[in-house]
């Protein structure tokens, strides 16, 4: 460039250092740093910017730490994107929990950093499942002034949901809401399901009617996930009424909101409520789908009037419905439960004669029931079917097959498929 009395300026020198940092050869990072120095161009943010990545790509933490420290003296601010690569950086060249402790003792000597290097540390310790360090993080910053944004508060307490006592979740998220930090609406979702999980109904009420209050629930989206919580924590009359409730208010339910109560009371048991609520399919102008349908069949599958199921099940066709994965899983894991080996098997050839595989315990099911009325051949076959498809069998299925094997005098077959080691690979 030189002899052509091209000279290069900063933004060359620039370019020079982020392909060799990305080739990870930080001396010759440094020595370009240097060399664009002696010429006059001083480094700025973004030069800083892709030291700090580089020394975190090399595994270097303390080198990047002193590159904030110049950055500082040479009066030189650090944008977000300084932070991001810095935060991220230590989560990529040291483990997570020894990560945490350097960025916390960093902000601590660096407190104009704390809102923007507290964002970012708090992503990346709720993506790690870190709880006890989301809520350690929380409390020392939250006394110093730290107010984290929206969307990363939200994506904390979900951490915290999962991971912490409920009782010092909800201490935080009070503390922060006090602090004028509103939760979204799928950050109460999961507080609320697990409160009345934990049989807390009173405390899960109170969270519901915050959302109220604030006004979040408003479309049949939203609403669905409400009645969603209500029926996977078993609380059905409170489905029903939520489900009266956005009637009431102008919101016509959607064919998802009434196939997930349908599901729940099927799963209950509660036929008489779950074709109650079938009709409603047809009144508000629905037509059936799978979902509907699967759920009607697992429903007669568990108070055993398989002969019920099985009518949905030709239903299913009249109505152009056709049966997935599941509803074939279904009804033959029911069909072997119940000791009807043969339907079950006939089903097994019209699933997959429809191009549907079968699944796992689909197969176990099979081969644990061909074992039992001695149908061992069978067994034998479907075994080897599953493991073509791929599957992996269970070690109850593997044993059963194998003590099978032995019980009808075929031994060898036995010390063969032992060979495999349940390994999932057919004998040579």
């Amino acid at each position: 460039m030189a002899s052509d009395n091209c000279k290069p300026d900063r933004f060359t020198y620039n370019i020079l250092i982020h392909g060799v940092c990305r080739a990870g050869v930080m001396d010759e990072a440094r020595r370009l740093v240097k060399q664009m120095e002696g010429i006059g161009y001083k480094p700025n943010v973004y030069t800083y910017t892709i030291l700090i990545d580089g020394f975190c790509n090399a595994k270097m933490a303390d080198e990047a730490f002193k590159v904030i420290e110049t950055m500082r003296k040479s009066n030189v601010p650090p944008n977000e994107a300084t932070i991001r690569s810095l935060v991220h950086g230590m989560f990529r060249c040291a483990d997570a929990k020894k990560a945490f402790e350097l960025l916390c003792s960093f902000v601590v000597k660096e407190p104009g950093l704390i809102n923007s290097t507290c964002d970012t540390l708090l992503f990346c310790l709720s993506n790690n499942s870190m709880a006890r360090e989301v809520a350690g993080l929380l409390r020392m910053f939250g006394d110093r002034g730290y107010v984290p944004d929206g969307p990363t508060f939200n994506m904390a307490i979900v951490c915290l949901v999962k991971g912490l006592d409920l009782n010092e979740v909800l201490e935080l998220l009070d503390r922060f809401n006090e602090r004028g930090v509103k939760p979204g609406f799928s950050t109460y979702y999961a507080l609320i399901e697990a409160l009345y999980k934990a049989g807390r109904v009173e405390d899960g009420d109170r969270y519901l009617n915050r959302i109220y209050e604030d006004g979040q629930v408003s479309n049949v989206f939203l609403y669905n996930m409400l009645i969603d919580c209500f029926c996977r924590t078993k609380m059905l009359g409170r489905a029903l009424e939520t489900l009266r409730e956005m009637q009431n208010i102008g919101i016509a339910p959607n064919l998802v909101t009434l196939n997930t109560i349908i599901s729940a009371h099927c799963k209950e048991g509660d036929m008489r409520k779950a074709q109650e609520l079938l009709e409603m399919v047809f009144q508000f102008g629905f037509k059936p789908d799978v979902v509907t349908f699967s759920a009607i069949i697992d429903g007669f599958c568990r108070v055993n009037k398989i002969e019920d199921a099985l009518d949905c099940f030709a239903e299913m066709k009249e109505w152009g419905v056709p049966p997935n994965a599941i509803t074939y899983g279904i009804l033959i894991r029911s069909l072997c439960f119940t000791g009807n080996v043969g339907k079950s098997l006939t089903l097994l050839r019209k699933m997959q004669a429809d191009g549907i595989s079968p699944d796992i315990s689909c197969f176990s099911a099979l081969i644990h029931s061909c074992c039992k009325i001695n149908r061992v051949e069978r067994a034998r076959k479907l075994f080897f079917s599953m493991l073509t498809l791929g599957l992996t069998p269970e070690k109850q299925t593997y044993n059963a097959l194998i003590k099978a094997l032995q019980e009808s005098g075929r031994a060898d077959e036995a010390k063969e498929l032992l060979a495999t080691d349940g390994n999932g690979c057919a004998p040579r």
